[in-house]
């Protein structure tokens, strides 16, 4: 079958022109409590911000969106540039950020995408994920079901692996929620965020969030998110 590039439902194309503006870059990576942040370093070229040769991906959104985490520098995250789809398997695009200089260090970053019209979600898929001379593999394990209708722009979040789960919340796209602190418990986790002192815009974008999280044990388990601060608030059911 020819590589075609995607054709978006209406509800869709919304979440695209979203991302399109560069809010799927729009990502916040855990860090240590008191570390320092080190030096700037100035990167150029494709991939430039591209540490590792790994990729993983997140449901999000019931099955109507998705993550891929790469890892780099956590202030050089990459934006989704396109999303095409062959059968079951789909290949992301990233593009990394206007030219500028990014901290050497190694963080998880989260670029969000739309899964393309014509994937089945209840079936498994294969992603690859695309940024200049940097290619992976990563796959999304079928859901039980497939989502129905377009998105109520509810919080959402999925594991990427036993350590990291990727948050969807919308709001500002100049504002993305900012983590203060991750307190983990039987079943869960609570997360706190700061509170806005900031001049937002209005808009309603999604915003993607990466937390350091453990996975239970029994990975077959409900794991639920308790939001607290930064305008959120609320609970999320994290897929798996």
């Amino acid at each position: 079958m020819n590589r075609t590039r995607i054709l978006l439902s209406a509800a869709a194309l919304a979440a695209a022109a979203l991302l399109a503006a560069g809010l799927s870059g729009c990502a916040q990576s855990p860090s240590a409590p008191g570390s320092s942040a080190p030096a700037p370093t100035s990167t150029t070229g494709s991939g430039a911000g591209q540490e590792t040769d790994d990729a993983e991906a997140a449901w999000l959104d019931g099955g109507r969106s998705f993550a891929v985490v790469t890892w780099g520098s956590s202030t050089c995250v990459p934006q989704t540039d396109s999303i095409s789809a062959s059968g079951q398997e789909i290949t992301v695009t990233l593009v990394d950020p206007d030219e500028k200089a990014c901290t050497a260090d190694l963080a998880p970053r989260a670029s969000l995408a739309v899964i393309p019209e014509g994937v089945d979600v209840t079936k498994d898929i294969d992603v690859t994920v695309v940024n200049g001379d940097f290619t992976a593999d990563a796959d999304l394990d079928a859901l039980a079901s497939a989502p129905s209708g377009s998105t109520d722009m509810q919080p959402s979040a999925g594991w990427f692996d036993d350590q990291g789960i990727v948050l969807l919340t919308w709001g500002s796209s100049t504002c993305p929620p900012v983590v203060s602190g991750v307190e983990e418990t039987d079943g869960g986790a609570t997360v706190t965020f700061a509170d806005d002192d900031r001049v937002c815009t209005m808009d309603m974008a999604p915003r993607v969030t990466v937390l350091g999280v453990q996975e239970p044990a029994d990975d077959d388990a409900p794991f639920t998110l308790t939001l607290a601060g930064g305008n959120l608030t609320g609970t999320v059911e994290v897929m798996d």
